[in-house]
């Protein structure tokens, strides 16, 4: 989410959890009699997949059915969100939704199948984490500043690596190209465990990808962070400037999470469900585990977070067309 977005989840979030917006209607009878699926359109390990196993943990016993993750990685998430969109609207097939299926990936791959504010009923906000500029160790730079000149002096673009292609950080690290000035090659991985492992490994110098999912190597000392993509400090890694404080005002970025489901999802389920995601995020489990990883938990009515994602998609998405970025 672009920098201009981001007075848009205050705005929304002053609307509360206490109305729902759904509209309210009975939940069918017996619903659920069977385990719930969350699709996680990235691999195991990453901030998606951490958010979705504690949100079953904590909706599940609720619910009184077990709540599966289901990691289906691809094409920037758009093969998940695919899949998710042709299942039935009957509440066992839902989506731990972010920017990459549904507004940076759908520009890119514009014939992925699906319409990502009319295919699907976005049920509820969790939050938002900002995304950190990082490097290997070999690099040798120490602060923003070295790492542009140390950038600026290489003889051919310097690789960077995301998540995927379509991912939130293939456009931070479009964004910071396009910014600065500095020709890089973007390098795409199937989800940030496999980016990280090359990261590490020396395969790729710098990388962009969501702070959850790198906070215990920069906290260890195996990668130098340089800067997040927020507009303040995270508590998670103090030590770590903004963009703004480096000289990048206009790189505040963040990565939503939500829940989403097909089209259609009758309205006593989404305001169950909707419900049930404001009780999760309240409890201990949930708010430690979001606060260890960096991601800020918020609320918005369920109507709110629909409009929400309505901007995102047209402003986030007309940028990324504007820019020209492609699947590679």
């Amino acid at each position: 989410m672009l920098k201009r977005a981001l007075p848009l989840i205050a705005a929304l979030a002053c609307l509360g959890l206490g109305q729902m917006a759904a509209a309210q209607g009975p939940v069918p009878p017996g619903w659920p009699s069977r385990p719930i699926r969350i699709v996680v359109v990235f691999p195991p390990g990453g901030s998606s997949d951490i958010v979705a196993r504690v949100l079953a943990e904590a909706m599940g016993p609720r619910l009184g059915q077990r709540m599966v993750v289901d990691n289906r990685p691809g094409a920037g998430g758009t093969l998940a969100a695919l899949h998710v969109s042709q299942q039935p609207a009957d509440g066992y097939t839902l989506m731990l939704s972010n920017n990459a299926p549904i507004t940076t990936s759908p520009p890119i791959y514009p014939n992925a199948g699906y319409n990502p504010v009319t295919s699907f009923t976005h049920v509820a906000y969790i939050g938002i984490t900002p995304l950190v500029v990082m490097s290997n160790l070999a690099v040798p730079a120490t602060d923003m500043a070295s790492l542009q000149a140390w950038m600026r002096a290489q003889p051919q673009p310097v690789a960077f690596g995301s998540s995927g292609a379509g991912s939130v950080g293939h456009v931070v690290g479009s964004l910071f190209s396009q910014q600065t000035g500095i020709p890089l090659n973007h390098v795409p991985y199937r989800g940030s465990t496999p980016m990280q492992a090359d990261l590490l490994g020396g395969s790729i110098p710098v990388a962009f990808d969501p702070l959850p999912d790198n906070s215990e190597n920069i906290k260890a000392g195996r990668v130098r962070a340089y800067a997040v993509t927020a507009t303040a400090r995270q508590p998670s890694l103090p030590q770590v400037p903004t963009t703004a404080e480096v000289g990048l005002p206009d790189l505040v970025v963040g990565n939503w999470l939500g829940l989403s489901a097909p089209a259609g999802l009758p309205a006593g389920i989404t305001a169950r469900l909707h419900a049930e995601v404001a009780v999760a995020m309240q409890t201990p489990l949930m708010r430690d585990r979001l606060a260890t990883v960096g991601i800020v938990g918020g609320e918005m009515t369920q109507a709110g977070f629909a409009a929400f994602v309505e901007r995102d998609v047209r402003e986030v998405g007309g940028a990324i067309r504007a820019m020209g970025i492609t699947a590679n």
